[in-house]
């Protein structure tokens, strides 16, 4: 059977077609155990109001089904493989953990004509699925889509139309970038004033980039905005019961202008600050001193009560250190530790950061410049500056997860056609053609690098519809590199297969690029 034909992205690892057709018809009921409700209940609501049908939900069906089933004998496809099967009389999903099931459900949705998306009953439609064998797994554990809400803040409706498109196309993490000098995003109930001052400011630079001062141009309108701890614990389980992992981002010790103007003991200095209202990297940073330690692990608490993702970002990356070398408290710590410069300096602050994660039984993950001055014991990195830091983390043994600047910035510029105030381009063409693995390192070195993930840095995307438009369809792209085997992938026939997913992005409503032809 022709890839092409079954429109499927990401491009399953093996597929193999079989007689007969499966008709969804309004006889059609879900069979499931009682362990298996909950993913039953989510594919009766993605499935329903396309079809209109009641599509109840069973122990033991006794008529046509789709039937959702944990076997262990697939345990050969990993926590998130699946065999899903397509006869006259049923559609079998099953998979050794729940969450190779969710995969396979969405499968089912691509198999199905693009109409079963729709929120109405569509008008004829024959709900038809071809007669096939799907055997399907991962190449990698982290398919990645960051979300920075630091520079524009994205309603929490938005974040939630996000996490449904990266489970329909088998992305596994959503990175949340919480905090930036231009906002705190996040309600944290000890420190009340980080949402009160600091997720709101003044104004917001607009294009043109630059630099320069007396060049900058300004929207005129205040901007802000916050997710409240509820917020965050609707978003986490609506990813969870989609096969996502959310991942929280709070930026240390730089890029933290946001919580010094609400809280300005946490700086160097403490003189008073705005939340910066342009773009770039601000010299003001936290402290060393104990009460920044003691701040930094408060906030993390609560993070820690609403995440339960194993990895906790902490940011480390663009930290100047002009405020360290200026400040007697920070180069008293320096002199206390017996540290020789502030590159080690930082380095230590990311360590006892590390150290307390650790035992706390998660994992810190950082930006690359958390490898200046020494990598903590148990960190993480997150590549990208290009990809010799992720090489230099891997042969030290620390596991990697690849988001070079090339091709995995989707802030940067998708044809010549299109221009944007960032440097740079990143075509469709690009990211199709990512290897994730750098041919610098063994077969041993390889295993830390979990994945990579796509990048979406918002100082010039203010509305969901800008984002989306940057976001789509290079994060079809990127699904596809990081789920399917390098073998099955072909740039031609993912065109094609493109130009039928397209369809399903329009009833989606995704303000996706469109190319001039």
């Amino acid at each position: 059977m022709s890839t092409s034909t079954l429109s499927l992205i990401p491009i399953p690892a093996k597929v193999t077609s079989r007689a007969g057709a499966f008709r969804l018809t309004a006889s059609t009921q879900i069979e499931a155990s009682d362990a298996l409700r909950a993913h039953a209940e989510v594919l009766r609501d993605q499935l329903r109001p396309a079809t209109g049908f009641p599509l109840p939900i069973l122990a033991k069906a006794n008529g046509p089904r789709i039937a959702l089933a944990l076997d262990q004998a697939l345990a050969r496809l990993g926590d998130e493989g699946y065999r899903l099967t397509a006869g006259a009389d049923a559609v079998a999903i099953a998979a050794a953990r729940p969450a190779g099931l969710l995969h396979g459900t969405q499968t089912l949705r691509q198999l199905l004509p693009p109409a079963i998306l729709r929120r109405a009953v569509a008008g004829k439609v024959a709900w038809s699925v071809a007669g096939v064998e799907i055997e399907d797994t991962p190449r990698f554990s982290w398919r990645g889509s960051h979300l920075d809400v630091g520079r524009h803040f994205m309603p929490k409706t938005t974040v939630l139309k996000h996490i449904d498109l990266l489970a329909l196309h088998k992305l596994s993490v959503f990175h949340w970038h919480l905090t930036e000098d231009q906002g705190w995003r996040i309600e944290i109930k000890r420190y009340p004033k980080l949402t009160e001052v600091g997720a709101w400011r003044k104004d917001s630079m607009v294009a043109p980039r630059t630099r320069e001062p007396s060049q900058r141009k300004f929207s005129g309108s205040p901007h802000g905005g916050f997710y409240t701890q509820d917020d965050v614990r609707e978003v986490v389980r609506y990813a969870a019961d989609r096969g996502i992992t959310v991942v929280p981002e709070i930026e240390m010790p730089g890029h933290a202008l946001a919580a010094i103007a609400a809280y300005p003991e946490l700086g160097n200095t403490q003189a008073k600050h705005e939340v910066q209202t342009y773009w770039g990297i601000s010299e003001h940073v936290f402290g060393v001193g104990d009460n920044v330690l003691t701040f930094v692990e408060n906030v993390l608490e609560e993070v820690l009560a609403l995440f339960p993702s194993k990895f906790i970002h902490i940011g480390g990356d663009e930290c100047p250190k002009r405020e360290w070398k200026e400040s007697p408290a920070a180069q008293a710590r320096m002199k206390e530790l017996g540290l020789k410069d502030e590159e080690q300096l930082q380095s230590w602050f990311v360590t006892r950061i590390d150290g307390w994660l650790a035992k706390r039984g998660r994992r810190l993950i950082g930006w690359d410049e958390i490898l200046e001055g020494g990598l903590a014991p148990g960190a993480t990195l997150m590549s990208w500056r290009g990809e010799r830091g992720g090489i230099a983390a891997a042969k030290a043994g620390h596991d990697v997860v690849m988001a070079p600047e090339k091709p995995t910035y989707f802030d940067h510029d998708q044809s010549e056609d299109q221009i944007t105030p960032i440097r740079g381009m990143n075509t469709l063409a690009d990211v199709y053609a990512y290897e994730p693995v750098p041919k610098e390192l063994s077969a041993a070195e390889a295993k830390h690098v979990l994945g990579a993930q796509g990048q979406l840095w918002t100082e010039y995307m203010p509305d969901p519809q800008r984002m989306e438009y940057m976001a789509w369809p290079r994060l079809c792209a990127l699904a596809e590199v990081l789920w399917s085997p390098p073998a099955t992938r072909d740039a031609a026939d993912f065109a094609r297969r493109l130009d039928a997913h397209r369809e399903r992005l329009r009833i989606l409503d995704v303000n996706f690029y469109r190319a001039r032809r």
